[in-house]
Parts: C-alpha cells; sequence; structure tokens
C-alpha cells in the first residue's frame, strides 16, 4: 500500500493523504491544520531583485517600476531575511545607515537631472578592508572594530561618483590572511551554495553576499586567490587584474606587492560595469600610471557573442590536480574545455619551463604583512591598535589564525635574503610566462581556481593555483566552469598578458552567453510578500507509522517526528528516507526509526542531491516491520 504526502505551506494548512487502490491514487483524508507559524508583515513595495543584473536593475529605474529607495529596501528585506535569519550565511559585517538617504538623493538627481550612467542608484556591497568614510574599517579583525577612516578608499570613491549606493560592508578573513573567512569579528561565513562550507576568501562575505543577492555586485580584493576563489565558490564571475590597473589606495593592505582590489559580479556584463566605474589613475598610488594607458573607453565594448571563437587557449596540466579528491573538479573543468572548443577556440596543452621551481616561494605576503598594516595603522589616528603584534598580544584574533599570525609577527625586518630572492623569482616567472604566451601563440591559460571543492567549515582550503597570477602581476579572471554532483559551483580561470583585461572579459562574455551557467543557491529563494519563504510541514502516515514532517528551503533542514504506538505485536525493523525512481523503489539514505525503536524525532539537513530529490518528488518513506519486512507501506513526500 503507498501513500502520497503534499507537504503545503504552514500557513494554508491543509493536510491531503491519499492512498494508492487498484493503480489510483485515492483521498484518504483532507483536514485542516491550525497555523503553527505567524506570517510575517509584507514589506511594502518590495521590489524583486532576486539574481536581477544592474542592466536589469538601471532599465527598471527608467522605466519607473522601481527607486533606487526600492532597490535599497528590497535588498535590506534579502539580507534581513537570510543574513542573521534562515541559513545565516553571516556575510555582512554592517550596514550604512545613510543608505536610504543617499538612495533618495540619487533619485531625486535622478529625475532633475538625468542619470550619471549604469550604476546611478545600484547599491553595491565593499568588502571591510576598503577605507569608507561614513562607516569603520576593521580588516576582520575584534581589535579594529572601530577604527574610523577620514576618507573613503580611492575606489570606494569612484564608485561613489558613478551613483552607485555603498550599502554596507562585508565579511572578511581576518585581516585578508586566509582563504575560508573565518574572523574574530564576525566567526565563521557560510557558502550559500551549502551551508556546511566556506565561502572561499578572503573576500567571502562580497562572495556570499553577491551570490545571495544582497546587492547587485560587490567589490573584493586579491592578493593571492581572494577574489577569483570566492567568485568560484559562488557561481560568480571574478577578476584580479594587471598589477597597475587599479588603485590600492584607502585599502588595507595585505602585502603591498601583491595586493590588488576589483570587483566580483554575477554577470561579466555587470563586472564590466563595476571595472568601468572603478579603474583609472591615482595620484597617490604610483603603480596605476602605467595602466592607465591601457584602459579602454569602456570595457563592455569588448562583450561580443561568439568571443571565444579563434583564441587559442593553453591548458597548464600541471595546475590540475592529481589526488582522488581532485578528479571531479579537474574533470569539470577539461568538460568547461571542451565546450570552449565547440565554441570555436584551439584549445592546447602548454608547458611553462620551471613553473614549479619558480613558484615555490615568490609569495612575500610572509616578508610585507606585519610591516605593510603598522604602515597603515599608523595613518589612522583613532586606531585602537597600532600592530599585528598588539593584536595578538591581547588577544584580538581568532584561535585558528594564531600560528599564522606569530608566524607572520616573527620577521624582524622587511628587506632579507629570502625577500630579495623572491623577487628575483617573481621577475623570471613573468619573462617565462609572456615567452610562452608569444612564442606557441597562447591568448590565455586555462587551469581550475581551485583544485578541489570548498572545504568543510573548520578544515583547511586545499588545492589553490593563485599565485600564478599574483607573482607574475598578470590579470586572470575566475568564472563558473560547472557544479559538482552535491551541487557545488567550480570555477575556470583565464590568465592573460599584461592589461589584457578587455580580452579575458570578451572570453568570459562568450562562455557566459552560449552556456549560461549562472545558477542561483538554493538557501537564498526569491522572498514572498518581501520575507522569507515559510517552513512546509505536515501530518502523514507511512504504512503504520504516524510522521510530522516540516522543511526549511532555506536550510534544507527536513524535521520528522514518528511514532508506531498502533503496531500490537508486530515490531519495527526500519523507517527510511529513501530515493526512488517512480513506482521502483531507490536505496536508503537516511534512518528515521532503527529496529525495535516505537518512536523517534531528529532533523536532516538535506545536501545536493538530496535537496533537489525532495524538491522533485524523487524522495519517499518507507516502513519496514518484522511482519512485513520488504515493506509496509511508502508514502512520496512532495514540496509545494
Amino acid at each position: 500500500m503507498h501513500f502520497q504526502t503534499f507537504i503545503r505551506p504552514r500557513t494554508v494548512g491543509i493536510v491531503v493523504t491519499t492512498v494508492m487502490l487498484a493503480g489510483q491514487w485515492t483521498l484518504v483524508s483532507a483536514q485542516r491544520k491550525p497555523v503553527t507559524r505567524p506570517q510575517p508583515a509584507p514589506v511594502l513595495n518590495y521590489f524583486e531583485v532576486h539574481e536581477q543584473s544592474i542592466v536589469d536593475l538601471q532599465a527598471a529605474q527608467a522605466a519607473g517600476k522601481v527607486t533606487s529607495r526600492g532597490l535599497v529596501d528590497s535588498y535590506l528585506a534579502r539580507i534581513q531575511a537570510y543574513d542573521q535569519a534562515g541559513p545565516r550565511l553571516n556575510a555582512i559585517v554592517m550596514l550604512n545607515p545613510r543608505a536610504r538617504e543617499e538612495a533618495d538623493a540619487l533619485d531625486r538627481e535622478r529625475a532633475e537631472k538625468g542619470v550619471r550612467g549604469p550604476l546611478h542608484g545600484i547599491p553595491v556591497l565593499i568588502k571591510d578592508n576598503y577605507d569608507t568614510a561614513d562607516m569603520p574599517t576593521s580588516g576582520g579583525s575584534l581589535g579594529l572594530a572601530t577604527l574610523q577612516p577620514a576618507a573613503d578608499a580611492f575606489q570606494v570613491r569612484k564608485l561613489r561618483q558613478a551613483g552607485a549606493v555603498i550599502l554596507g560592508k562585508t565579511t572578511m578573513h581576518e585581516l585578508a590572511a586566509g582563504i575560508t573567512t573565518i574572523s574574530s569579528l564576525t566567526n565563521q561565513t557560510r557558502n550559500p551554495y551549502d551551508l556546511m562550507r566556506v565561502p572561499g576568501g578572503s573576500s567571502g562575505g562580497t562572495g556570499a553576499a553577491v551570490g545571495a543577492s544582497f546587492a547587485a555586485a560587490g567589490m573584493g580584493s586579491d592578493t593571492c586567490g581572494s577574489i577569483r576563489i570566492p567568485a568560484a565558490n559562488q557561481n560568480l564571475v571574478g577578476l584580479r587584474g594587471t598589477h597597475g590597473l587599479s588603485s590600492r589606495t584607502g585599502v588595507m593592505p595585505l602585502s603591498s606587492t601583491q595586493d590588488i582590489a576589483g570587483p566580483l559580479a554575477r554577470t561579466v556584463t555587470d563586472l564590466a560595469i563595476m571595472l568601468d566605474a572603478t579603474v583609472g589613475p591615482d595620484p597617490t598610488d604610483p603603480i596605476t600610471a602605467e595602466g592607465a594607458s591601457h584602459i579602454p573607453t569602456t570595457y563592455r565594448d569588448a562583450l561580443t557573442p561568439g568571443g571565444l571563437k579563434g583564441a587559442r587557449i593553453g591548458v597548464l596540466r600541471a595546475f590540475f590536480g592529481t589526488a582522488p579528491e581532485d578528479d571531479e573538479v579537474g574533470n569539470l573543468v577539461r568538460k568547461a574545455l571542451d565546450g570552449m572548443k565547440a565554441q570555436g577556440a584551439d584549445i592546447v596543452e602548454i608547458i611553462v619551463p620551471g613553473l614549479d621551481d619558480l613558484l615555490r616561494d615568490s609569495s612575500v605576503i610572509g616578508d610585507e604583512f606585519k610591516f605593510d598594516l603598522a604602515a597603515y595603522l599608523a595613518r589612522q589616528p583613532n586606531a585602537p591598535v597600532k600592530s599585528l603584534g598588539e593584536i595578538i598580544e591581547r588577544g584580538l584574533h581568532h584561535e585558528q589564525l594564531d600560528a599564522g599570525f606569530r608566524l607572520r609577527n616573527a620577521p624582524e625586518k622587511k628587506e632579507t635574503e629570502h625577500y630579495r630572492q623572491a623577487f628575483v623569482k617573481r621577475r623570471a616567472l613573468r619573462a617565462v610566462v609572456l615567452a610562452a604566451l608569444e612564442e606557441q601563440r597562447i591568448d590565455a591559460l586555462a587551469y581550475p581556481t581551485l583544485r578541489r571543492k570548498p572545504a568543510l567549515i573548520g578544515e583547511a582550503q586545499g588545492g589553490t593555483n593563485c599565485q600564478l597570477s599574483a607573482t607574475t602581476g598578470l590579470p586572470a579572471i575566475s568564472m563558473p566552469a560547472g557544479f559538482t554532483t552535491d551541487g557545488l559551483p567550480i570555477g575556470i580561470e583565464l590568465l592573460g598578458g599584461a592589461f589584457t583585461e578587455a580580452t579575458l572579459l570578451k572570453y568570459a562574455y562568450g562562455w557566459e552567453q552560449s552556456t549560461k551557467p549562472r545558477r542561483a543557491p538554493f538557501s537564498t529563494p526569491p522572498l514572498v510578500n518581501g520575507a522569507a519563504p515559510l517552513a512546509v510541514s505536515v501530518d502523514t502516515m507511512v504504512g503504520l507509522a504516524a510522521v510530522k514532517f516540516s522543511y526549511d528551503p532555506t536550510t534544507g533542514a527536513l524535521r520528522y517526528d514518528a511514532t508506531t504506538a498502533a503496531l500490537g505485536t508486530d515490531r519495527v525493523l526500519a523507517l527510511t528516507l529513501q530515493r526512488s525512481d517512480g513506482d521502483k523503489p531507490g536505496p536508503i539514505i537516511a534512518h528515521l526509526l532503527a529496529p525495535n525503536q516505537i518512536s523517534g524525532a531528529g532533523t536532516l539537513t538535506l545536501r545536493g542531491r538530496d535537496r533537489e530529490d525532495l524538491v522533485a518528488g524523487k524522495l519517499y518513506a518507507h516502513f519496514y516491520t518484522r511482519q512485513s519486512p520488504l515493506g509496509a507501506g511508502r508514502t512520496q513526500l512532495v514540496v509545494h
């Protein structure tokens, strides 16, 4: 005997149970269940911003469908629903208390003078190592939580001039010194695609927030992968520009030699719009002088259909992992390369002579971190602490970073033999990479952004390929390659010659337009009347087992409460959750009751395929007893 149960929102409160008789589903009962959770008050004039691009939002403003103030309110509603509630992504450090006021001013300006450009009235988020005159800049450290800069960072000022609304600041790996986004100020940020995994880092808060549609786009920084890794882990596009393309003025440093600041976005067009607004010469950052002549009128001009046709892409086999845990990512990236070939790209394997040896010990983060941070803090009159050493001494850092911070606080001077040798390697590596690109007629090098999946929270992230761009100073873009079998985004990285950002954007746009790789995370769906979707629940029978189910679509939590009091002399063998294909039973994925257990309750966190199968109606509860060891009934769970 098979039962079918439809799980409906609690506000509906209707429990429908049917039974399979003579090949037909027949109604057994339909009873109204008392509402157990009040409906949140709707957000007035909520405008759906979920997965909307900057272009879409600008068009909606132009058509009078929404104002900048309306966009701010709608993004704030999503942050309220999902950042510290529901999936609790923990991606936002603080919100700009003047965001609504600034949006109102931009709305008046639109009406009276017209628009400044594509970012007029568009809410964006800023990593918390960018100086902002109206909000503290903590760098993710509890010791710097009250540090208030006197002026905006150069790129923040450029965004404001372009008409963007700075909605708030995002969490980050403490002092940008890692790639899992944990800190003494905000603790751990979660990946919206799998709440048990990290978002990458150090710009993990920006990555998670943009992935979850908390803003139209966001700003991060990259010293070794800190833009590209969060982009890969959140199915975004992120660009580390050529050294000298963008200003670092007003960005709390990790390494003055390797630091880059720039955008992350859900689409390549949005990335180009953000890039247009933030690049350019800065008199206070001399490295930008070289880049000024290489900046086009707009990077959007490079975004043409069929952008990969004729591209010659060299695959760095050495950057594909060889461990078993690297196989799935490697296969996805190879499949993406096959897709690029189908779009007209010439895909060849390439070897860069001496690559491994030149990369080894080429990072200067350990040499510069302590000294560059102290120099930045010395320029901040109200800095609560003045050095990395003081942060450590006062215990104002996260325990997971203690060993690394102590190691990086050990050097007594910056100018060491290791430091000198690192620069020798950096110059040599840049030369051999550029020579390989020219001699083998390669337009871009390709490899996985990360060789393995995002790490589980609490574990170290392995498999990064971040150092090649950071050492050579050459630009690299991370873009979506696909998803693992458990629903995790994977990124592919393309690295080009100096100031070839427009070419990299062209390739990324061609890939995006032909494959449509963007897929929103499960945990932050569109709001319902401005509030998160409610959990859905049902009381049902599985054979002679009475079970109450409740499912929260924002966390993947499936709660159950089962009892078998009506069994009499029969005994329970199992109450299970199984994957099925129609009438054909599938394998057991979880036990709700164990042998001889007459009642039980608990919560299953459904991940990846299990979550998708529940939504698709492919999960069934099965009941087994000693008198019916091959099955005493099953119920299909259908989420509506």
